[in-house]
This record gives C-alpha cells, sequence and structure tokens, in this order.
C-alpha cells in the first residue's frame, strides 16, 4: 500500500523505555510519515528525551508534540493523538513498547483491501529489562485459531461482543475509523471501542506474527497477563461490586452509537439484533439479586437463551454469576 503512515504514541512518565521506542518507530522501512507524541502529564524526564529524539529526526519525519496539562487519561490521550494525525492510516504505539523491524512492511499490504480497517497482531511479551517470557499475548488472551479466523471473517463482531481480544498497541487502523468512531465513549478503553467499530464497519484482520515486544514491568496503565488456574478461580469470586454496572453501560453505550455505526454496512440489520441482545443480557446480568440463591433462577433462565455462549465467557460467567459475592 501506498500511503502516509501516522504513528500515535502516548506517554506518561516513561523515561525508561520511550527512547528505545522511539528509535525502534523511526527506524521502520518503509519509515512513518509522520509521529504524533501525546504526553499526558507527565512528570519525568520523559518530555525532554522525546525532544530531543525527535530533533534527531527534523526534516525526516514529520513530527508533532502534544502536551496535556491536564491529564485526559489513557482513552483522552490516544483519542487526542490519533485525531490529530494527518496519515490515510495510524498505527498506535505506548511508550513501554519496541516495535519489530519490518512491522509496518509486514501490515502495510492489508490495507491494499478497501474493507479492511484495522490490521492487529500478534506481540512477544517481554521483561522490564527487555527479556522474552515464556509466552505471547495471544497466549495470555488464550486465542485459539479458531477464534483468530472467526476475527478474520465478516462475523468478526460476533467473536469480539464477549470480551475483547484485540491490544492497542498492536493496531494499525485507517483514518477513516477514527473519525467514524469519535467521540470515544468514556466507558470504553481506545482499543476495545476502535476494534468492535471496525468489525461492525468493515472487516478487521489479525496476523499471527509477534511484532511488537509488548513489555510487561508491573506498571503498565495496560498490560497482559496469563493467569493461573488459582487466579481465574480467584476472580469468580471476586466481589460483584460495579462491575455489572460498568458492563451494562459498555452495552447500552454501544447500542445507543450502533446505528451510525453500521449505517451502510454489510448486514446492519442482523448486527443492531445481536447488539441489542448482547444489551439485554448484561441488563439481566446487572440486576441480579444479592441472594446467592434467588440468583439460580434468572440465571438458569438467561443460559437457556444462549446468550451467555454468544455474549459472555460461557461457564465462567455462569459460575461467576451464580457465586460471586455482593
Amino acid at each position: 500500500m501506498t500511503a502516509r503512515v501516522s504513528v500515535a504514541l502516548c506517554t506518561y512518565n516513561g523515561e525508561r523505555f520511550i527512547e528505545q521506542q522511539l528509535r525502534s518507530i523511526l527506524d521502520q522501512v518503509p519509515a512513518p510519515y509522520e509521529i504524533v507524541v501525546s504526553d499526558d502529564g507527565s512528570t519525568d524526564g520523559t518530555l525532554e528525551i522525546v525532544r530531543a529524539v525527535l530533533r534527531e529526526w527534523a526534516g525526516a519525519t514529520k513530527t508533532t508534540l502534544l502536551v496535556n496539562e491536564t491529564p485526559r487519561g489513557v482513552t483522552g490521550n490516544f483519542e487526542q493523538a490519533m485525531l490529530a494525525c494527518g496519515g490515510d492510516v495510524i498505527a498506535l504505539s505506548d511508550q513501554d513498547d519496541v516495535w519489530v523491524p519490518g512491522r509496518l512492511a509486514r501490515i502495510l499490504p492489508a490495507f491494499d483491501d478497501e474493507s479492511v480497517l484495522l490490521v492487529a497482531s500478534n506481540a512477544q511479551l517481554i521483561s522490564a529489562q527487555g527479556h522474552p517470557l515464556d509466552h505471547t499475548l495471544f497466549d495470555a488472551l488464550e486465542l485459539s485459531s479458531a477464534t483468530i479466523a472467526r476475527l478474520n471473517s465478516p462475523s468478526a463482531y460476533t467473536a469480539l461482543l464477549p470480551r475483547n481480544l484485540l491490544t492497542g498497541a498492536t493496531m494499525v487502523v485507517r483514518r477513516s475509523l477514527v473519525e467514524a468512531s469519535a467521540p470515544f465513549p468514556a466507558v470504553w478503553v481506545h482499543d476495545e471501542w476502535l476494534a468492535i467499530t471496525a468489525a461492525l464497519r468493515g472487516r478487521l484482520l489479525v496476523l499471527p506474527d509477534s511484532l511488537v515486544l509488548y513489555r510487561q514491568h508491573g506498571g503498565n496503565q495496560i498490560g497482559a497477563v496469563r493467569l493461573t488456574v488459582r487466579q481465574k478461580l480467584g476472580r469468580l469470586l471476586e466481589p460483584r461490586g460495579q462491575r455489572y454496572d460498568y458492563l451494562a453501560a459498555r452495552s447500552q453505550t454501544l447500542l445507543e452509537r450502533a446505528p451510525a455505526l453500521v449505517a451502510n454496512a454489510a448486514h446492519s440489520a442482523e448486527k443492531l439484533a445481536a447488539l441489542e441482545n448482547k444489551s439485554e443480557h448484561q441488563r439481566i446480568r446487572q440486576a441480579l439479586p444479592a441472594a446467592r440463591i434467588r440468583r439460580v433462577g434468572p440465571v438458569v433462565r438467561e443460559w437457556r437463551t444462549g446468550r451467555y455462549g454468544r455474549f459472555s465467557r460461557g461457564a465462567a460467567d455462569i459460575a461467576r454469576d451464580l457465586l460471586q459475592p455482593r
């Protein structure tokens, strides 16, 4: 694809890793047309390092530095950075990570298909010191080959309704997708919102290649963790808290925005019906009574509709709804 590639790089107190990240981006072949760095109120040396590296590349790559005196948060900061980009496609980037050489060359041909709105890939997880961990991002997310195939099909949205499966640090998106997705809802993380919007409007492409070194250091604003069996069981017994209010709000927001998102999209009526069912499913889960014994009837009725399998994580969420304390 012959296209101008912008990079939306978001930073916050990232002085430990930002120079390596920037150089891995600027050393790409083909080089990006533009890099927009949006800093969300760093108080360490991040900005000084960014300015020094960008000065080296002045004239070779268009550079923009945005500094938020009042932090916008992860989603708001990425939205600002992406909307400031002028390229045809926009690569998202977190300050902690490193791009593999040839990343852009591997991804860009996918956009020759005009229906493809978003491309994501696997990533190699690394430690804070940069040492490879024994698993990849897809391992941590438990992405099967069958699920990846569904993400690469016209029914990708059905794979994303139960949970998000794609990570912003691996994404490249069309600028038109960003414009159609804005404003990003406060109850959605930017990468989740872009993924479901792309799946509703057009097509996704998920590559098996690990094209990013995705750093895990305990301070990630959003990271990837492969859970042990014990940790998974522990989640089933966590207090319900406000989680179900949040999930219901997300589904309702998506439903309200859906008519504009799916306008002129293939199978729009089918997609709207699925989103209505998803929203109803989350409202039922939100309204489950505090007493566990009183949840059995509503959970069984909802299980019989098949919506736990289509819109949640099946047996795991049935167990969660039955067992979690209020």
